[in-house]
């Protein structure tokens, strides 16, 4: 495991479970978009700023690995950081954890490709320097 480079706290909040007060699998994604988009913000790289550009970074891949359940009210740690980096593509790794006994919950990967955005349709191109550069970084 590598360390993570940004957490982010989550309160889980009851929209977020099913019926059993166990958080949904689905909320986890949000949860992570939330880390990652922080984490580049972290490094003034704001997404929003990157799709002004005429770039986006669409989602190429994504694998979570449920390790034990998160329920209404606890408090989470999502931990994110830079697993690969490449010319046109940057995958991240995360750690979720609870708060409260230290327990992992989730391990994910998230792969983004680099796009450049048109009416038309994506096109894959590499990623910006000052993105690339402030990920490397991390």
């Amino acid at each position: 495991m590598t360390s993570p480079s940004f957490v982010l706290p989550v309160h889980v909040r009851y929209s977020e479970t099913d019926q059993m007060g166990v958080v949904h699998h689905a909320s986890f994604i949000l949860y992570l978009e939330e880390a990652r988009t922080r984490f580049m913000e972290e490094r003034g790289e704001s997404y929003a700023e990157v799709e002004r550009t005429g770039v986006g970074l669409p989602v190429r891949s994504l694998s979570i690995s449920y390790r034990s359940a998160a329920r209404f009210g606890d408090e989470l740690c999502v931990g994110v950081w830079v697993e690969r980096l490449t010319k046109a593509s940057v995958t991240f790794g995360y750690e979720v954890h609870c708060e409260s006994d230290k327990r992992l919950i989730a391990t994910a990967e998230v792969e983004l490709a680099c796009a450049k955005l048109a009416p038309d349709g994506l096109t894959v191109s590499p990623l910006p320097a000052s993105l690339r550069e402030a990920l490397a970084a991390s």
